[in-house]
């Protein structure tokens, strides 16, 4: 686990809020991240955390129990079988990346008193190491997904392949907002897309120009992880 001195944490975090708009929402993302260096976040002014692992975001959030005001979202791969959990842990869960997770989700949120807001994960280039919407496949899938009560589908999330150059990123970025609004433009019944989760810490400046709502940064927040 990452542990770094808190006053360079503190110092980052500053540092980054200010050269950002206070509109956009700052998710620390806390793989590999020691709960006592997500304390030191958390005094900072950080009340969003990002976990990638059900396993890991569980026992962190056993750790830190009594940080009451702390929204967790789940930014990696979810698995059919690993629902109900994610609908414990997570009030937003990112990476909801086919219909099938999407279909899950809603049957087991039903119950909950407290519906979960989601994102839609959109892949706009081809990248084999990461899972998402394709955009025709998404148009298609679209009033399927306004037909779930049970979920708050608010935003899209997009990861663009590694490698790009920054006008390359732009791009990326900016095809994602034009899909966000695109599809704000029909009627739908539950569908609102206000939020656009994408920019991590090489690119989260670009991303914020081109749209974003939401930027997921770790490594420039705590230092490199060991995997």
């Amino acid at each position: 686990m990452t542990v770094l001195n808190a006053d360079i944490i503190t110092q980052r975090i500053d540092q980054i809020r200010q050269s950002m708009p206070e509109s956009v929402r700052l998710i620390a993302v806390t793989k590999q991240v020691a709960p006592a260096a997500m304390r030191i976040a958390y005094a900072a002014g950080i009340r969003d955390f990002g976990e990638s692992r059900i396993q890991e975001a569980e026992w962190k959030q056993a750790e830190l129990q009594d940080l009451a005001d702390v929204t967790w979202h789940l930014l990696g791969h979810l698995q059919t079988n690993k629902a109900a959990k994610a609908l414990q842990l997570f009030q937003w869960i990112h990476s909801v990346d086919r219909l099938k997770i999407a279909d899950r989700l809603n049957q087991l949120a039903a119950s909950l008193a407290a519906k979960p807001q989601i994102c839609l994960q959109v892949k706009l280039l081809p990248d084999p190491n990461k899972g998402g919407w394709e955009v025709p496949a998404l148009h298609q899938d679209l009033p399927l997904l306004d037909a779930y009560e049970n979920l708050r589908i608010r935003g899209l999330m997009a990861i663009p392949p590694l490698g790009l150059t920054e006008q390359e990123l732009a791009t990326f970025f900016q095809a994602a907002n034009t899909l966000k609004r695109e599809i704000q433009t029909q009627a739908w019944q539950r569908i609102c897309l206000t939020e656009l989760s994408m920019g991590m810490s090489g690119d989260y400046a670009i991303a914020i120009e081109s749209g974003a709502t939401m930027i997921r940064l770790g490594r420039i927040l705590f230092g490199e992880r060991t995997a």
